[in-house]
Protein backbone atom coordinates (compact mmCIF):
# COMPACT_ATOMS: atom_id res chain seq x y z
CA UNK A 1 0.00 0.00 0.00
CA UNK A 2 1.25 3.26 -0.55
CA UNK A 3 1.89 6.09 1.80
CA UNK A 4 2.99 9.64 2.06
CA UNK A 5 5.80 10.39 4.59
CA UNK A 6 5.73 13.66 6.03
CA UNK A 7 8.06 15.22 8.63
CA UNK A 8 7.27 17.80 11.49
CA UNK A 9 3.74 16.82 10.53
CA UNK A 10 2.58 17.50 15.02
CA UNK A 11 1.98 21.33 13.41
CA UNK A 12 2.59 24.11 11.49
CA UNK A 13 3.34 23.35 7.28
CA UNK A 14 3.68 19.79 7.98
CA UNK A 15 0.06 19.51 10.11
CA UNK A 16 -1.08 21.15 7.05
CA UNK A 17 0.35 18.87 4.45
CA UNK A 18 -1.35 15.93 6.04
CA UNK A 19 -4.80 17.61 6.27
CA UNK A 20 -5.09 18.27 2.52
CA UNK A 21 -3.42 15.35 1.34
CA UNK A 22 -5.52 12.62 3.39
CA UNK A 23 -8.41 14.94 2.00
CA UNK A 24 -7.11 13.75 -1.03
CA UNK A 25 -7.13 9.82 -0.05
CA UNK A 26 -3.32 9.69 0.67
CA UNK A 27 -2.28 7.39 3.37
CA UNK A 28 -0.38 8.87 5.48
CA UNK A 29 3.02 8.14 8.20
CA UNK A 30 3.53 10.93 10.03
CA UNK A 31 6.78 11.64 12.10
CA UNK A 32 7.28 14.46 14.57
CA UNK A 33 8.96 13.91 18.54
CA UNK A 34 4.86 14.70 20.15
CA UNK A 35 3.65 11.24 20.08
CA UNK A 36 0.51 12.38 21.62
CA UNK A 37 -0.05 15.01 18.66
CA UNK A 38 0.47 12.38 16.20
CA UNK A 39 -1.97 10.06 17.55
CA UNK A 40 -4.61 12.08 17.65
CA UNK A 41 -3.87 13.91 14.66
CA UNK A 42 -3.74 10.43 12.86
CA UNK A 43 -6.85 9.00 14.60
CA UNK A 44 -8.91 12.13 12.94
CA UNK A 45 -7.32 11.78 9.35
CA UNK A 46 -8.29 8.06 9.53
CA UNK A 47 -11.39 8.65 10.97
CA UNK A 48 -12.25 11.45 8.69
CA UNK A 49 -11.17 10.49 5.32
CA UNK A 50 -11.06 6.97 5.62
CA UNK A 51 -7.48 6.23 5.21
CA UNK A 52 -4.91 4.66 6.59
CA UNK A 53 -2.78 6.53 8.80
CA UNK A 54 0.17 5.47 10.93
CA UNK A 55 2.63 7.74 13.03
CA UNK A 56 6.07 7.09 14.84
CA UNK A 57 7.12 9.20 17.47
CA UNK A 58 10.56 10.52 16.52
CA UNK A 59 13.69 13.11 17.30
CA UNK A 60 15.58 13.14 13.87
CA UNK A 61 18.45 14.73 15.54
CA UNK A 62 18.93 11.08 17.18
CA UNK A 63 21.98 9.27 15.72
CA UNK A 64 20.97 6.70 13.42
CA UNK A 65 16.74 8.31 13.52
CA UNK A 66 16.57 7.89 9.68
CA UNK A 67 17.94 4.36 9.47
CA UNK A 68 15.37 3.66 12.09
CA UNK A 69 12.49 5.04 10.51
CA UNK A 70 13.64 3.61 6.90
CA UNK A 71 13.62 0.06 8.61
CA UNK A 72 10.26 0.88 10.28
CA UNK A 73 8.29 1.54 7.48
CA UNK A 74 10.29 -1.19 5.23
CA UNK A 75 9.39 -3.65 8.17
CA UNK A 76 5.54 -2.87 8.35
CA UNK A 77 5.34 -3.20 4.64
CA UNK A 78 4.57 1.29 4.10
CA UNK A 79 5.48 1.53 0.57
CA UNK A 80 6.67 5.61 0.54
CA UNK A 81 5.65 7.24 -2.66
CA UNK A 82 5.50 10.34 -1.23
CA UNK A 83 8.00 12.01 1.12
CA UNK A 84 7.44 15.45 2.46
CA UNK A 85 10.59 16.62 4.36
CA UNK A 86 8.87 19.25 6.31
CA UNK A 87 11.16 19.29 9.88
CA UNK A 88 13.27 21.98 10.39
CA UNK A 89 13.67 25.05 12.82
CA UNK A 90 15.78 27.99 12.88
CA UNK A 91 17.38 30.95 15.20
CA UNK A 92 17.56 34.57 15.30
CA UNK A 93 20.62 36.55 17.11
CA UNK A 94 24.13 37.65 17.07
CA UNK A 95 25.96 34.46 15.94
CA UNK A 96 28.55 34.64 17.94
CA UNK A 97 26.41 34.89 20.36
CA UNK A 98 24.41 32.31 19.68
CA UNK A 99 24.43 28.68 21.23
CA UNK A 100 26.86 26.54 19.58
CA UNK A 101 25.42 23.26 19.38
CA UNK A 102 21.74 24.56 18.41
CA UNK A 103 23.37 26.14 15.46
CA UNK A 104 24.66 22.86 14.34
CA UNK A 105 21.51 20.75 15.33
CA UNK A 106 19.57 23.18 12.71
CA UNK A 107 22.16 21.72 10.41
CA UNK A 108 21.85 18.63 11.75
CA UNK A 109 17.96 18.78 11.12
CA UNK A 110 17.60 21.20 8.10
CA UNK A 111 20.26 19.80 6.08
CA UNK A 112 21.44 16.06 7.14
CA UNK A 113 18.51 14.70 7.98
CA UNK A 114 16.57 15.67 4.97
CA UNK A 115 19.18 14.61 2.80
CA UNK A 116 19.58 11.15 4.39
CA UNK A 117 15.44 10.34 4.41
CA UNK A 118 15.57 11.50 0.95
CA UNK A 119 18.50 8.91 -0.05
CA UNK A 120 17.07 6.24 1.58
CA UNK A 121 13.63 6.86 -0.24
CA UNK A 122 14.65 7.42 -3.35
CA UNK A 123 16.20 4.31 -3.79
CA UNK A 124 12.64 2.28 -3.79
CA UNK A 125 11.08 5.28 -5.89
CA UNK A 126 14.13 4.71 -9.11
CA UNK A 127 13.03 0.91 -8.72
CA UNK A 128 9.38 2.08 -9.10
CA UNK A 129 9.75 4.37 -11.81
CA UNK A 130 7.33 7.07 -9.76
CA UNK A 131 7.40 9.16 -6.52
CA UNK A 132 7.35 12.80 -5.10
CA UNK A 133 9.60 14.43 -2.88
CA UNK A 134 8.80 17.93 -1.58
CA UNK A 135 11.61 19.21 0.35
CA UNK A 136 10.49 22.49 2.35
CA UNK A 137 12.95 25.49 2.17
CA UNK A 138 12.67 29.06 2.75
CA UNK A 139 12.57 32.25 0.85
CA UNK A 140 15.29 33.04 3.26
CA UNK A 141 17.52 30.95 1.53
CA UNK A 142 18.16 33.59 -1.72
CA UNK A 143 20.04 35.36 0.12
CA UNK A 144 22.60 35.73 3.23
CA UNK A 145 20.83 36.77 6.32
CA UNK A 146 22.61 38.79 8.72
CA UNK A 147 21.63 37.58 12.34
CA UNK A 148 20.13 34.37 10.76
CA UNK A 149 23.15 33.26 9.38
CA UNK A 150 22.48 29.38 9.99
CA UNK A 151 19.17 29.41 9.20
CA UNK A 152 19.64 30.92 5.99
CA UNK A 153 22.43 29.51 4.83
CA UNK A 154 20.86 25.57 5.55
CA UNK A 155 17.68 26.59 3.41
CA UNK A 156 20.01 27.38 0.51
CA UNK A 157 21.20 24.42 0.21
CA UNK A 158 18.30 22.80 0.42
CA UNK A 159 16.99 24.50 -2.67
CA UNK A 160 20.06 23.89 -4.42
CA UNK A 161 20.35 20.34 -3.45
CA UNK A 162 16.55 19.67 -4.55
CA UNK A 163 17.29 21.30 -7.70
CA UNK A 164 19.89 19.39 -8.48
CA UNK A 165 18.47 16.07 -7.67
CA UNK A 166 15.23 16.66 -9.51
CA UNK A 167 16.55 16.87 -13.00
CA UNK A 168 18.98 13.91 -12.04
CA UNK A 169 15.77 11.94 -11.18
CA UNK A 170 13.56 12.93 -13.67
CA UNK A 171 14.21 10.60 -16.05
CA UNK A 172 12.69 8.27 -13.46
CA UNK A 173 9.83 9.70 -13.48
CA UNK A 174 10.22 11.17 -10.03
CA UNK A 175 9.14 14.95 -9.24
CA UNK A 176 11.22 16.84 -6.69
CA UNK A 177 10.29 20.23 -5.54
CA UNK A 178 12.07 22.80 -3.72
CA UNK A 179 8.89 24.50 -1.48
CA UNK A 180 10.20 27.85 -0.13
CA UNK A 181 7.74 29.39 2.30
CA UNK A 182 8.26 33.27 3.63
CA UNK A 183 6.98 34.68 7.02
CA UNK A 184 4.03 31.89 7.42
CA UNK A 185 1.64 32.08 10.86
CA UNK A 186 2.93 29.05 12.53
CA UNK A 187 5.48 28.64 15.80
CA UNK A 188 8.42 29.08 14.11
CA UNK A 189 9.48 32.28 14.99
CA UNK A 190 8.61 31.88 18.49
CA UNK A 191 10.82 28.46 18.76
CA UNK A 192 13.82 30.67 17.20
CA UNK A 193 13.14 33.15 19.93
CA UNK A 194 12.44 35.90 16.77
CA UNK A 195 10.62 38.44 18.75
CA UNK A 196 9.39 39.73 14.94
CA UNK A 197 8.42 38.00 12.34
CA UNK A 198 10.51 38.87 9.43
CA UNK A 199 8.55 39.46 6.56
CA UNK A 200 8.23 41.39 2.86
CA UNK A 201 4.46 41.88 3.26
CA UNK A 202 2.19 40.54 6.11
CA UNK A 203 1.78 36.58 6.84
CA UNK A 204 0.70 33.38 4.66
CA UNK A 205 -1.38 30.45 6.30
CA UNK A 206 -0.03 27.31 6.24
CA UNK A 207 -3.06 26.25 3.81
CA UNK A 208 -1.53 28.70 1.25
CA UNK A 209 1.62 27.49 1.43
CA UNK A 210 0.25 23.63 0.51
CA UNK A 211 -1.01 25.60 -1.92
CA UNK A 212 1.34 26.69 -3.42
CA UNK A 213 3.23 23.01 -3.59
CA UNK A 214 0.31 21.25 -4.58
CA UNK A 215 -0.27 23.26 -7.83
CA UNK A 216 3.41 23.46 -8.54
CA UNK A 217 3.93 19.31 -8.07
CA UNK A 218 1.73 18.89 -10.56
CA UNK A 219 3.65 20.95 -13.09
CA UNK A 220 6.87 20.95 -14.46
CA UNK A 221 8.44 22.97 -11.80
CA UNK A 222 11.73 22.08 -9.42
CA UNK A 223 11.37 25.40 -7.13
CA UNK A 224 8.32 27.38 -5.72
CA UNK A 225 8.33 30.12 -3.61
CA UNK A 226 4.75 30.72 -1.98
CA UNK A 227 3.07 34.16 -2.40
CA UNK A 228 3.51 36.51 -4.65
CA UNK A 229 5.40 39.11 -2.18
CA UNK A 230 7.87 36.12 -1.21
CA UNK A 231 8.52 35.72 -5.08
CA UNK A 232 9.01 39.56 -5.51
CA UNK A 233 11.16 39.35 -2.77
CA UNK A 234 13.42 36.59 -3.98
CA UNK A 235 13.91 37.44 -7.27
CA UNK A 236 15.34 40.86 -5.96
CA UNK A 237 17.69 38.98 -3.70
CA UNK A 238 19.23 37.68 -6.90
CA UNK A 239 19.30 40.40 -8.53
CA UNK A 240 20.85 42.72 -5.70
CA UNK A 241 25.00 41.66 -5.44
CA UNK A 242 24.54 39.50 -1.60
CA UNK A 243 27.46 42.03 -0.39
CA UNK A 244 24.58 44.75 -0.50
CA UNK A 245 21.63 43.04 0.16
CA UNK A 246 23.58 41.40 3.31
CA UNK A 247 24.19 45.24 4.68
CA UNK A 248 20.96 46.53 4.17
CA UNK A 249 19.66 43.43 6.05
CA UNK A 250 22.10 43.90 8.84
CA UNK A 251 21.23 47.46 9.11
CA UNK A 252 17.89 46.61 9.48
CA UNK A 253 18.52 43.44 12.12
CA UNK A 254 21.27 45.33 14.32
CA UNK A 255 19.23 46.96 16.75
CA UNK A 256 17.19 43.92 17.75
CA UNK A 257 19.88 41.70 18.12
CA UNK A 258 22.94 43.41 18.72
CA UNK A 259 24.12 46.10 21.24
CA UNK A 260 27.89 47.19 20.11
CA UNK A 261 30.10 48.92 22.04
CA UNK A 262 32.42 49.65 19.14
Amino acid sequence: MKYTLITGASGGIGEAFARRLASEKHNLVLVARSEDKLRALCDELAAKHQISCRYFALDLLERGADAQLYDETEKNGLEIDWLINNAGFGSGGDFAKLDRERELQIIDLNISALVALTHRYLQRMRAAKRGTIINVSSAAGFQPIPFMATYAASKAFVSSFSEAIAEENRPYGIRILALCPGSTKTNFFQAANIERPIQVKGQQTVEDVVDTAMKAIAGTKTKVVSGWANYLGSIAGTLVPNSISSRVMAKALRSRYQKTDI
